[in-house]
C-alpha cells in the first residue's frame, strides 16, 4: 500500500517545528508502525535527507519509548497497543496518517518525535523503591501474599512508563502514571513501612511538573496496559491518609 504521511519535524528544543509531508510507498500491512517509518528513514538517508527521529528499543510493547501520537490519537487507535505494536493492517492504501509527538508541558519536545521524559524519573526517584536489609535474597514464599493482592500489585506494575497518559489528558496530568508507580509497592508488604513517605513525596514531585487529574478518564482509554484509574482513587486516599499522619 501507499500511504501519505504528515510528519512533525523539529530540530531541536527551542527551535520552531513545522509538519512536513511524505510518501510512505510499497508498505506491507505485514509491518510494524515501526517498521514503515524505518522504511521512510532509509528512503530519506538514500535522497541525503536527515531521517525522522523517534525513539524505540524492544519493540515488543515492554520498555515504553515508542510512543508517538497517531491522528491525535496516543499510540495508536487500536486500544491496549503501544506505537511499535500497531501493524499497518489497520490501515488502507491511500490513507493519510498524522504523526506527532507527545503534547504535553511536562515533557518538551528534543527532536521531531522525541520529547524528555525525564521527569517521570524524578517521580521514581522520590520514591520508586522499598528499603531492604543486606544479605541474602529471602525465598519466594517467606512473606506469604494474598492472591488478590499479588494480582492487583502486578496489574499496576505492568505501567511502562511510556507517558500515553500525560499525552491523552486534557490537563497533561501524571496520576495514572503515579499511581500506577505507588500502588504496585504499597500494595505488597515490602513496601507497607515505607507507604505514607513514598506516596507523599512522589504525588509532591509530580505535581512540580505534571497538570491536575480531573477524572476524565482518557487516560485509563490510552494506557497500552489498560491500566484502571481505580489505583488514582487509591493513590488519593493514601495520600490524604499520609499527610495527616504527618
Amino acid at each position: 500500500m501507499n500511504l501519505t504521511l504528515h510528519v512533525w519535524r523539529q530540530k531541536g528544543p527551542n527551535e520552531p517545528g513545522r509538519f512536513q509531508t511524505y510518501q510512505a510507498q510499497d508498505v506491507s500491512e505485514d509491518m510494524s508502525f515501526l517498521e514503515m517509518l524505518d522504511q521512510v528513514n532509509e528512503q530519506l538517508i538514500s535522497d541525503g535527507n536527515e531521517p525522522i527521529q523517534f525513539e524505540h528499543d524492544c519493540r515488543e510493547g515492554i520498555c515504553g519509548s515508542c510512543g508517538v501520537m497517531i491522528n491525535g490519537r496516543a499510540h495508536s487507535p487500536q486500544r491496549g497497543t503501544a506505537t511499535c505494536q500497531l501493524h499497518m493492517r489497520q490501515y488502507s492504501d491511500g490513507d493519510e496518517i498524522i504523526i506527532e509527538p507527545w503534547r504535553a508541558a511536562g515533557f518538551p519536545v528534543i527532536k521531531d518525535l522525541v520529547v524528555d521524559r525525564s521527569a517521570f524519573d524524578r517521580i521514581i526517584e522520590a520514591g520508586g523503591y522499598v528499603s531492604v536489609p543486606t544479605g541474602a535474597a529471602p525465598d519466594a514464599n517467606l512473606i506469604p501474599v494474598p492472591k488478590e493482592t499479588a494480582d492487583r500489585a502486578m496489574d499496576a506494575a505492568t505501567c511502562i512508563a511510556c507517558g500515553a497518559c500525560v499525552a491523552a489528558c486534557p490537563n497533561g496530568a501524571a496520576q495514572l502514571f503515579t499511581a500506577a508507580k505507588v500502588s504496585h509497592l504499597n500494595l505488597l508488604p515490602q513496601g507497607g513501612p515505607e507507604r505514607g513517605d513514598r506516596v507523599s513525596d512522589m504525588v509532591d514531585t509530580m505535581e512540580q511538573f505534571f497538570g491536575s487529574c480531573t477524572n476524565m478518564g482518557e487516560c485509563e482509554a490510552a494506557c497500552p496496559k489498560e491500566i484502571s484509574i481505580d489505583f488514582i482513587a487509591m493513590m488519593n486516599r493514601d495520600y490524604l491518609k499520609a499527610k495527616f499522619q504527618r
